[in-house]
């Protein structure tokens, strides 16, 4: 843990629930942002509620912290944790070939699915009392075909793929880091040379994706994400930008 950064705690459990509800539980007694770590997940789940299949072995983290931003600067951090999971990805692996960013907020490797982020937040009267980026990477199992939903990206571990083997408490000590990194920049400079760094690391940019939404599903060319995080699409009936949605290529 030699470069382990200043100012993040860091606690690894042997068993829990899952590391976003450990977060909202010991966030009222943190005095900064800090990195919790399971071995072993009882109940993982990802985005919408979704089941989170959690092998032992591959990597169950979240970073809690108390914001001050607004709510929607505050969910901009998405995109911090994609740029530090992609850095730390190349470290583990040893090159940059082959891993990429999906919209909004999963890391691919060879174009299948290595690692996704979840992002929960609590508080009230437009302010947040703490906020959770949960990140899950298949580091030595990925998920079968029938745990994912149809049409998705199939994914993969790091094991099969890369041919690497890395201990979850190996992928922190290379990921926290990479993330106070890209949260000093984020918090001097802002959203806009994180948005270039992601933008240049981006999955289909220029092609034809499409990105389901709980209610419609759009088809267009991925043009860009725009200064507020959202994709923005090039469709036949014009342009639109997205907040929220399931990509799909």
């Amino acid at each position: 843990m030699m470069n382990w950064p200043e100012g993040y705690g860091r606690r690894v459990l042997a068993r829990v629930d899952s590391t976003n509800a450990e977060a909202a539980r010991i966030a009222p007694t943190l005095a900064g942002p800090e990195w919790i770590l399971a071995l072993e997940q009882t109940a993982a789940r990802g985005r919408r509620g979704r089941a989170w299949a959690n092998p032992v072995g591959n990597f169950a983290a979240t970073l809690v912290m108390r914001p001050t931003e607004s709510p929607d600067q505050v969910a901009l951090r998405s995109f911090v944790a994609s740029l530090a999971l992609f850095d730390a990805v190349v470290d583990a692996t040893g090159r940059a070939a082959g891993v990429s960013l999906k919209w909004p907020n999963d890391v691919l490797l060879n174009g299948r699915k290595l690692a996704g982020i979840l992002l929960e937040s609590a508080g009230s009267g437009g302010g947040l009392s703490h906020f959770a980026i949960g990140i899950g990477v298949n580091l030595r199992e990925a998920p079968g075909a029938g745990e994912v939903e149809p049409g998705a990206v199939r994914p993969v571990s790091l094991l099969s793929e890369a041919g690497v083997m890395v201990t979850p408490e190996e992928f922190l000590d290379l990921l926290a880091p990479a993330y106070a990194r890209y949260e000093t920049q984020f918090v001097t400079y802002g959203f806009a040379p994180i948005r270039e760094a992601w933008l240049a690391r981006a999955a289909k940019l220029g092609e034809v994706i499409t990105a389901r939404t709980t209610r419609d599903s759009h088809e267009g060319t991925f043009e860009t994400v725009d200064a507020t995080g959202n994709l923005v699409l090039s469709t036949a009936h014009g342009r639109i930008a997205i907040p929220a949605a399931d990509v799909f290529f």
